[in-house]
């Protein structure tokens, strides 16, 4: 899980085991029943809003112009004063552009879907990069977090302190190549849903998407402070194999979950007029996760490594403080994953290298 609504840090106490009980269950009900609506609700009506007004009579050539409106993503990072419904727009068409070219070149069958769905497994896996594929309700980032703007790539190449070509690979690298996997396991996985779970249904197949992608979500919850323990202990290929299994899981779950908002929009939202429904879905939901501060949530933001967690590191890096001189009033705030983690006891020569070090999210150590 890269994030929380709330922004509870894994050292959290609260005011006792109830308490924060309480607060983890509203943040858990919050992220799923809120937060992911709306963000489905926002990806469906801009999706569906290119389907209707860009060439909709040419799927290739429309898919196209997605695509390439998605290599304009960097220069969003850095001028857009609208950041977040611009980024958020241009993640949904970079997403629409590679689904749609695979409809429209390959076929809805299991043997395609199989092959597609496995290529993005298999490759995200080797990089070490499956965890790129959560979403929410798994996944939830808040509007608050320093380093708002800063985006990270797969490489962790820096345009100010290394070469600008090499920065530019990297960037095209994490966009072309991790995303466009990404996006061949969910459209695979989505379609072979489809295909398995009441086809000639929809209303029942959108039912049957929601209760069974939100069954999964729940023990995912349940689930993820034994999976945290438990990859604490491990190391090496096991830990891997258990982190992967695990956000494996998770994202069945969030693929039912998303189809099931989804498709209920499409059948009970205003079907007599798909515009008028998406222009009010997409208002009504980006207002919303603007005043409620979950607009970040709208963006695929960076690239992610798997089976990194954040004690671990920052136990190597307080370790490594202490056997330096250090000082009590020098104490940084580094800005990692777009998120802030205090680290006691580091160095001011030692925060430029902060930001290369991959933790998760809004993660205090005192």
């Amino acid at each position: 899980m890269r994030g929380s609504s709330a922004g509870l840090p894994d050292t959290f106490q609260g005011n006792g085991t109830t308490y924060y009980t309480l607060i983890t269950v509203l943040d858990l009900l919050f992220s799923a029943i809120v937060v992911c609506p709306c963000v489905v609700a926002y990806w469906r009506s801009v999706w569906t809003l290119m389907d209707i007004y860009v060439v909709p009579q040419n799927k290739l050539i429309s898919a196209a112009i997605s695509t390439c409106l998605d290599k304009n993503r960097i220069v969003f990072y850095i001028v857009s004063r609208l950041y977040t419904i611009s980024y958020a727009f241009v993640c949904v068409n970079g997403w629409r552009g590679p689904w749609d070219i695979l409809t429209v070149h390959t076929q809805k069958d299991f043997k395609s879907l199989l092959v597609t769905t496995a290529v993005g497994l298999v490759a995200l896996i080797s990089m070490r990069a499956l965890r790129n594929v959560s979403s929410p309700p798994c996944v939830i980032v808040n509007d608050t977090v320093k380093g708002y703007f800063e985006v990270l790539t797969m490489f962790r190449v820096t345009a100010v302190t290394e070469k600008v070509s090499l920065f530019i690979l990297d960037s095209l690298f994490s966009v072309l190549v991790v995303g466009v996997l990404v996006v061949f396991v969910w459209r695979g996985l989505w379609i072979i849903v489809e295909l398995l779970l009441f086809p000639e249904d929809k209303s029942a197949s959108a039912k049957g998407s929601l209760i069974l992608g939100y069954t999964i979500i729940a023990i995912i919850y349940v689930m993820q402070p034994i999976v945290r323990s438990v990859c604490s202990k491990l190391s090496g290929a096991s830990r891997l194999l258990f982190a992967d299994l695990f956000i494996i899981v998770s994202l069945v779950g969030t693929i039912n979950v998303w189809r099931g908002l989804w498709m209920t929009l499409d059948l009970y939202f205003l079907p007599e007029n798909l515009a008028l429904s998406c222009w009010i879905a997409l208002t009504t939901s980006l207002v919303l996760l603007i005043l409620l501060g979950c607009a970040n949530s709208l963006v695929v933001r960076g690239v992610f490594i798997d089976a990194e967690e954040p004690n671990e590191k920052l136990k190597k890096i307080n370790k490594k403080m202490m056997t330096t001189e250090n000082k009590p009033d020098k104490m940084e705030n580094c800005t990692i994953n777009n998120h802030v983690v205090s680290i006691a006891m580091i160095n001011v020569h030692e925060h430029s290298n902060c930001k290369k070090e991959n933790l998760e999210l809004d993660v205090n150590v005192l």
